[in-house]
C-alpha cells in the first residue's frame, strides 16, 4: 500500500547521532524496531508492573503486554491513515523501556530521589546511552513525547503512539479491574459505557473515531465528544483504581524498597546518584525484591495488591 504524502519517510529522516551505512534489506525504521525488540530493556518489561503489583492471576497485563497492545492499536491506525507503520511500531515498542519496577509508584519514589526523572526520558536515555541503539531522531522524539505532559511529537506517527498508549491503558485497565473484582461494568461513567459494552467494542469505537477525525487533517485527533469521554474514563480510573486500590501499606512498601536500593547504590555524588537511578529504575519487580533482601539481610515488605 502506498503511503500518504503526510507519512514520515526514511528519505526525509533527520537521521542518527552516529551515521551508518544503509541496510540492504531493511529501512531505517525497521532497523530501529528490531533493535528495540532485541535489547535487554525490552525483555525486562515482561516482569514489570503495569497496574496491579504482584498479581497471582495469569491474565493481568504487565508492562510488556501493555506495550504490545499499544503497538497493535497504533499499527491499525497508521495503516488506516496510510502512514509509516514501521516508524509507528518502533516508537510504541520503545515508549515504556524506562519504566521503573512497581509501576508509577516506583517512578514517584525515583523522582523524589532524583528530581526530573520521568520514565519517558529514561526510555530515551536507555536507547541513547545505556544500550547504544543509535535510533533515528524520529523514533527518539516519539518515545520522549509519548506522555501528555510533553510537547506533541513532531511526526504524525509519534502522535499516533501517544493516542494509542492512552486508548490501550484505559481499556485494558478497565478490563483488568473488572477481572479483579475492583470494578463492576455498571459503575463506569455513562459516556464510557456508551462507547461499547466490551473491551473490544470500546477500542473499536475510539480507534474508528480517531481515524475518521484524523483523515485529511494535519494532526492526529479525536472528535471532541470521544476525546472528552476518554478523559472522563481516565479520571475515573485514577480515582477508583490507580489511587483507590493502593493501600497505604503497599505504598509504604514500595517506598521502602526503592528508596533503600537507591540509597544503597549511591555514595552521594551526582555521578553515583545517576548510576544508582539507572540501575534501580532498570530493575524488574522481582529483581528489586531480591536485591532488597540481599541489601538488608531480610525479607522485603509485601507489595502485592489484594485482588478478588
Amino acid at each position: 500500500m502506498d503511503m500518504s504524502d503526510r507519512a514520515q519517510l526514511d528519505a526525509t529522516s533527520k537521521g542518527r547521532e552516529r551515521a551508518e551505512e544503509d541496510d540492504p534489506l531493511r529501512t531505517q525504521y525497521q532497523l530501529d524496531r528490531e533493535r528495540i525488540v532485541h535489547c535487554k530493556a525490552f525483555r525486562r518489561l515482561a516482569h514489570k508492573t503495569q497496574v496491579f503489583l504482584a498479581p497471582e492471576g495469569d491474565h493481568y497485563r504487565v508492562r510488556l503486554t501493555h506495550t504490545l497492545e499499544v503497538t497493535q492499536i497504533a499499527r491499525t491506525i497508521a495503516r488506516a491513515l496510510a502512514l509509516n507503520e514501521d516508524l509507528t511500531e518502533a516508537i510504541c515498542l520503545g515508549h515504556d523501556l524506562g519504566h521503573t519496577p512497581f509501576g508509577h509508584l516506583g517512578e514517584e519514589v525515583v523522582a523524589r530521589f532524583h528530581p526530573g526523572f520521568k520514565h519517558n526520558l529514561q526510555s530515551v536515555r536507555i536507547v541513547e546511552v545505556l544500550e547504544h541503539l543509535n535510533l533515528t531522531w524520529e523514533v527518539r522524539d516519539g518515545i520522549a513525547n509519548h506522555t501528555w505532559s510533553m510537547p506533541m511529537p513532531a511526526t504524525l506517527e509519534g502522535q499516533i503512539a501517544r493516542f494509542a498508549d492512552r486508548i490501550a491503558y484505559i481499556n485494558h485497565d478497565i478490563d483488568d479491574s473488572v477481572r479483579a473484582g475492583i470494578l463492576d461494568p455498571g459503575e463506569l461513567p455513562e459516556a464510557t459505557r456508551l462507547l461499547g459494552d466490551t473491551h473490544e467494542a470500546r477500542i473499536q469505537h475510539m480507534v474508528g473515531d480517531l481515524v475518521a477525525a484524523s483523515t485529511g487533517a494535519g494532526e492526529i485527533r479525536m472528535s471532541s465528544e470521544v476525546f472528552e469521554t476518554m478523559l472522563e474514563a481516565r479520571t475515573f480510573l485514577f480515582e477508583r483504581v490507580y489511587e483507590g486500590v493502593v493501600a497505604p501499606a503497599t505504598r509504604n512498601s514500595v517506598e521502602s524498597i526503592v528508596s533503600t536500593l537507591l540509597q544503597h547504590y549511591s555514595s552521594g555524588s551526582d555521578a553515583d546518584s545517576v548510576r544508582a537511578v539507572d540501575y534501580v529504575a532498570g530493575m524488574t519487580d522481582r529483581f528489586a525484591l531480591r536485591a532488597f533482601e540481599q541489601v538488608v539481610g531480610g525479607q522485603p515488605p509485601p507489595v502485592g495488591v489484594a485482588l478478588g
